[in-house]
């Protein structure tokens, strides 16, 4: 269906040490404070409702769950936007599993029946337009000529060989898949040819143009060495066999690939630094950190220090988290990093970190101070005790009501069984709520009611999670997956209250550019406040997952026209002026 036009126009380290002396006080006289009375806020109306069902969004997730409790059986899997089929409206791609089965045991027997109307391997759902107010999605996959085979844990876009379409990473316990459109329109498993067939337990992933020569380089998380003939017994709090974790295995070395010219991906991994550490990865993100006009990776890993590499001249990469205040939570310990994503929620011009970690722990929330060095705001902020009872795995940085401050969005699951559920004879006890985050004016977060967001109080066991456009009427919905469950589509009923505009960055080859920076400036979003809005355009973060490409930028109660600043990969910069508000503008990069 052609696209709605009337939406589109053409601190050093001994500082640390101490800092976090004293933060290691503060923080837990907070939390014990805290913990039981959390701050809730009520709204008027349910920001976000389930429409998965008037959709018509019909996955389930295939853990190949059959009592040997494999590890890799609980960590997937992801979910993908993108424009498959060039319409102007996001399609949506979702990562499967199947049954694992190991030749030097007995064969299997599945704990989770699969529905009928399930299919084996990745699937490509095509958005038909709004019908009834809802975007309605139809199976396209046989369509597109995918077949993947891989158990898939993660999604990752771009336009790899420079014809115009968008292409598609599958990482997974197994063989990595890259689906690359031919002359026809139908896509090719050309992961060999192209170099990125990793045969090693892959995760999150990333394409962004980190050398700034117009094609998107590849970041690829790896996580721990396991497969089924190695699998081990792993015991909980009881002598029932539980699911492993990281720690039983060890961890692996995460891949960076250079794109050559749209031809073939080159391994730079030794080469760039980001070999000279493992690490048990499982979720990336992007950005300029320290202010320096190079990009830079976050790497979010399981149970170990994380890493932020700063790209410390063109190509060669260097781990400072722990100089910069971002490798351990403020008391100084390392925790069990899922999903990472990154936004300026405070409008002070630099980008943020955020991580989802396991309960008992907090979620992380890391404010940068300035030139790439971070706090720990986790407490402070409102953001860690509500999270302590949680396992949080996707997430997002998104607007919801447009006021033009990220709210946030925690997709949690849990991974360790609950022996009480087990013995009421549940097979996948694993489900949790999940939390919306508001955002108050960068001051601090406050957690939306339950009983106004009703949606919320449905225990999934939840893994990833993208946000997109749907509908394409300027606010942000979700796209979520479970783990040995349905897909869920949650739409937004708020954001059509404030002022917006969307922006679409293209590359000279008609595709959405990940790794834009939008810079506006206008006194009147906030009433006797000047405030500067930056928003980069970017598909990772997350967890296993790939966002809508597009930016979504709230704006209050502003009448417009705006100004923006555009910054392109290259450091080339344009200036766009007098944007009507409430609808998407293209934003064309000229061609070399």
């Amino acid at each position: 269906m052609a696209p709605n036009c009337s939406k589109f126009e053409h601190l050093t380290l001994s500082s640390a040490v101490l800092q976090g002396c004293l933060a290691s006080v503060l923080s837990f006289l907070a939390l014990g404070c805290q913990a039981d009375s959390t701050d809730l806020v009520s709204s008027p109306g349910s920001w976000l409702s389930d429409q998965t069902e008037a959709t018509g969004l019909h996955f389930f997730h295939d853990n190949g769950m059959s009592g040997k409790r494999y590890f890799c059986e609980i960590v997937g899997p992801g979910v993908a936007l993108l424009d498959i089929d060039a319409d102007g409206d996001m399609d949506i791609a979702l990562n499967q599993g199947h049954l694992l089965v190991n030749p030097e045991e007995d064969p299997p027997v599945r704990s989770i029946s699969m529905p009928d109307q399930s299919r084996p391997g990745l699937r490509i759902f095509r958005n038909d337009g709004v019908r009834k107010g809802v975007p309605v999605f139809v199976d396209m996959t046989e369509e597109t000529g995918v077949k993947s085979k891989v158990y898939g844990m993660g999604l990752a876009v771009s336009d790899v060989n420079n014809d115009g379409r968008p292409d598609l990473l599958v990482t997974g316990f197994g063989v990595d898949e890259l689906w690359v459109s031919n002359d026809q329109g139908r896509y090719e498993n050309r992961a060999s040819e192209w170099g990125v067939d990793d045969e090693r337990w892959t995760t999150s992933a990333i394409f962004v143009d980190i050398d700034r020569d117009g094609d998107e380089d590849l970041y690829v998380c790896s996580y721990v060495d396991f497969d089924l003939k190695n699998h081990k017994p792993c015991f909980g709090s009881t002598s029932l066999i539980d699911y492993c974790g990281p720690s039983s295995y060890p961890s692996l070395t995460d891949r960076f690939y250079l794109n050559d010219q749209y031809r073939e991906f080159s391994d730079r991994t030794v080469e760039s630094g980001i070999g000279a550490y493992e690490g048990a990865g499982l979720g990336v993100a992007a950005s300029d950190l320290d202010g320096d006009g190079n990009l830079d990776f976050y790497v979010a890993n399981d149970g170990e220090v994380n890493r932020l590499w700063l790209q410390t001249s063109p190509l060669q990469f260097s781990d400072s988290a722990l100089l910069n205040g971002c490798a351990l939570n403020r008391e100084g310990q390392a925790e069990a990093s899922m999903g990472a994503e990154i936004v300026d929620y405070d409008g002070d011009g630099d980008d943020d970190i955020f991580l989802t970690h396991l309960d008992g722990e907090t979620n992380t929330l890391y404010r940068n101070a300035g030139k790439g060095y971070f706090d720990d705001v986790s407490v402070e902020s409102g953001i860690g005790v509500p999270s302590r009872r949680w396992t949080g795995f996707g997430t997002v940085w998104i607007d919801f009501n447009n006021d033009s401050w990220p709210d946030l969005y925690v997709s949690n699951g849990a991974v360790k069984l609950p022996v009480e559920r087990l013995a009421k004879g549940e097979i996948h006890p694993l489900g949790q709520p999940d939390q919306l985050y508001q955002n108050k004016a960068g001051q601090n977060f406050v957690v939306m009611n339950p009983d106004t967001v009703p949606d919320l109080q449905k225990e999934t066991v939840g893994r990833g999670l993208a946000w997109s456009d749907l509908d394409n009427d300027g606010d942000a919905d979700l796209v979520l997956t479970g783990n040995g469950e349905a897909a869920r589509v949650l739409m937004n009923n708020v954001g059509q209250d404030k002022s917006w505009i969307g922006l679409v960055p293209r590359g000279p080859n008609g595709m959405p550019m990940a790794g834009v920076k939008i810079d506006l400036e206008d006194p009147g979003i906030e009433e006797g406040k000047d405030l500067s809005l930056t928003r980069w355009s970017r598909r990772g973060g997350s967890y296993l997952s790939s966002h809508d490409p597009r930016i979504l930028m709230g704006l209050g109660n502003l009448k417009g026209p705006v100004n923006i600043k555009v910054t392109w990969p290259d450091r080339t910069e344009s200036e766009v002026k007098g944007l009507q508000l409430g609808q998407y503008h293209v934003i064309q990069k000229a061609g070399h």
